[in-house]
């Protein structure tokens, strides 16, 4: 029999990697999705395109993490041995102007799943995705396991719920629960809207003509970027474990949103001074300013560590885009004709 797994979020960049990564390795994957009037399981197509994905051992479920009741329902159903909460209002920027909602999927949702593992008796493995966003106001450099959390956004101390959350529920009753507390990580599936995306679509779209101006914020910011296809394997690694236990997912580099930048607009030919302003609209009302986190004791215990350099992260990104866009504008003609 294929091990079950259940994914919340896997409509999102990690959630789409790792039932993949899943799949791969036999697994039947079950997949949280909520009800939207589109279409909005555009990164699962891969999986649904290729012939030897595994796509008959994927099922999607119509569900909501503010829904308690449905919840328990689909763990009984299910019965997965393994569950991965990735789901979340994920947009620190976003955070800050709907903080209620964001605390109610990403703190409160956590609790809601939580609880109907426990109410249904049965014993599945469980990985909760936490964020370097915790860290927020950061108390040592680099970050580790043993850092304080000082949040400074509404997603961050959602987070930071969540993650206590889930260790208590560990010590209370028995459950293999782990924390990943990844940083930074992206791809070109990364969500449109952050900033390492936002550069690199923009990136595709001056080069060919179409925009002129990209928009930002705060470019000193500096963070931990990796590549999300390579930390879904993390996650399924610490559920593999005999022990449950939390780790720092990181690279141990930091990078300013000014250097992703240079090396996005410069992979294309670029000149960034010449596109990029500053709009103080996308400043955060409380910047976390330096997130780099040390992975020593994933690279002990879990014999992971990164292998995607920054600069090919923010090449293969702008390909990506260029790609993409030359599809889009392709099928656009064919339409046309």
């Amino acid at each position: 029999m294929a091990k079950k797994a259940l994914i919340t979020g896997i409509t999102g960049q990690d959630g789409s990697y790792l039932a993949e990564f899943l799949l791969a390795k036999g697994y039947e994957v079950h997949g949280l999705i909520r009800r939207a009037s589109t279409f909005n399981t555009g990164r699962l197509e891969a999986i649904y395109a290729d012939p030897h994905a595994g796509n008959r051992r994927l099922f999607l479920h119509y569900g909501d993490l503010s829904d308690a009741s449905a919840m328990a329902r689909l763990v009984s159903k299910i019965q997965p041995e393994e569950i991965y909460n990735l789901a979340a209002q994920s947009h620190v920027r976003v955070s800050f102007d709907s903080p209620e909602y964001t605390c109610d999927i990403t703190a409160i949702g956590t609790v809601r799943l939580l609880e109907a593992i426990r109410e249904t008796g049965i014993k599945p493995r469980f990985y909760q995705a936490s964020s370097s966003e915790m860290y927020g106001l950061v108390q040592e450099v680099p970050q580790t396991e043993k850092t304080p959390f000082y949040p400074r956004s509404p997603y961050g101390c959602a987070k930071v719920f969540s993650y206590w959350m889930t260790v208590n529920y560990r010590e209370s009753y028995g459950l293999h629960a782990s924390n990943g507390i990844l940083f930074n990580h992206e791809s070109p599936r990364r969500g449109e809207t952050f900033v390492t995306r936002k550069i690199t679509r923009a990136v595709a779209h001056i080069k060919a003509g179409l925009q002129r101006k990209l928009f930002l914020g705060n470019l000193d910011a500096k963070r931990d970027w990796g590549y999300a296809k390579e930390y879904v394997e993390a996650m399924w690694l610490m559920l593999q474990q005999d022990q449950p236990d939390d780790y720092v997912i990181a690279t141990n580099e930091t990078h300013s949103v000014r250097e992703f930048l240079e090396l996005a607009f410069g992979h294309a030919g670029l000149d960034w001074k010449k596109h990029v302003e500053i709009d103080p609209r996308y400043y955060r009302p409380a910047e976390v300013e330096l997130l780099i986190g040390d992975y020593s004791k994933a690279r002990k215990k879990l014999g992971w560590e990164p292998r995607t350099k920054f600069a090919d992260l923010a090449r293969l990104m702008v390909d990506a885009d260029i790609e993409l866009l030359r599809r889009h504008r392709e099928g656009e003609i064919q339409v046309a004709g």
